[in-house]
């Protein structure tokens, strides 16, 4: 990954952005699924963003959240060094937020290159804060290095973690929610899996964890937090799937241990 590969991105990112806050205000609702909320600002942010991305990189696979654009193609969930790169992109993460103007949303857009994850752009248009991180180059907040938080004890830590749509009280996700509860300093559910990820990897929150998140909800996330020194697994320490990411991501190694542990419980 280069520098035009990034500025392409947050090109697409901010022209997202502007379609997400032209409608903020008058936006058009209705229902994928039981609770599973779309508005018209999803899908006019991913054409723009598509748009973006097609005119520099035409020969590029897409998946994105809306459209039914949601599989990649099975050479890039494989794999293989004949696949062509493929953006994976979030056009509006946290629409539930955005839906009852909470003010905690964000385009995410990443490219997965030869089996992995490799580039990754986040935008809060709220906040105008920029998350940003190419394989390899560290991660950044509107151009400034960031790096992951230094808790190592749950105890002390403030932690976030997402919920499906509809969940019951039988889910094993609500005896995870009591057991992170019961230890942590804090425990806080936010509603954007990629600024959760973000969080992380700037250090204001210590641990996030997901079970439910779509490949779009983390793609960009997975960049920025592994380059701002996170550690990220699967939930219960096996090697992170980029296309099944059920996940947890913690600022360092211990902290991660303590909360594998209890996470395994369930």
């Amino acid at each position: 990954m280069d520098q035009r590969h990034l500025d392409v991105a947050v090109a697409a990112a901010k022209a997202g952005a502007i379609q997400l806050m032209l409608r903020r205000d008058s936006r058009v609702v209705s229902e994928k699924a039981p609770k599973d909320l779309v508005t018209d600002a999803d899908v006019a942010a991913q054409k723009a963003i598509r748009d973006v991305l097609e005119t520099s990189f035409p020969d590029y696979a897409f998946v994105g959240e809306e459209e039914g654009e949601n599989d990649p193609p099975d050479s890039v969930r494989r794999g293989e060094k004949s696949a062509p790169p493929c953006w994976v992109v979030d056009p509006l993460d946290g629409t539930v937020n955005f839906v009852h103007q909470l003010q905690n949303f964000a385009v995410s857009i990443g490219l997965y290159v030869n089996g992995k994850m490799r580039l990754g752009v986040i935008l809060d248009p709220v906040y105008d804060e920029l998350f940003a991180a190419i394989d390899g180059g560290g991660a950044t907040c509107n151009g400034r290095p960031i790096r992951s938080s230094k808790c190592e004890d749950i105890s002390d830590a403030l932690i976030a973690c997402s919920f499906p749509a509809g969940i019951n009280r039988q889910s094993p996700e609500i005896n995870r929610f009591v057991d992170v509860l019961e230890q942590c300093q804090s425990l806080r559910r936010l509603g954007s899996c990629a600024l959760n990820m973000c969080y992380v990897a700037a250090g204001r929150l210590d641990a996030y964890w997901a079970n439910s998140v779509q490949p779009w909800d983390s793609a960009a996330g997975t960049v920025i937090a592994r380059e701002a020194g996170a550690t990220l697994t699967r939930y219960d320490g096996a090697t992170f799937d980029d296309w099944n990411p059920k996940f947890c991501v913690s600022g360092t190694a211990l902290l991660h241990s303590q909360m594998i542990t209890v996470l395994g419980k369930h």
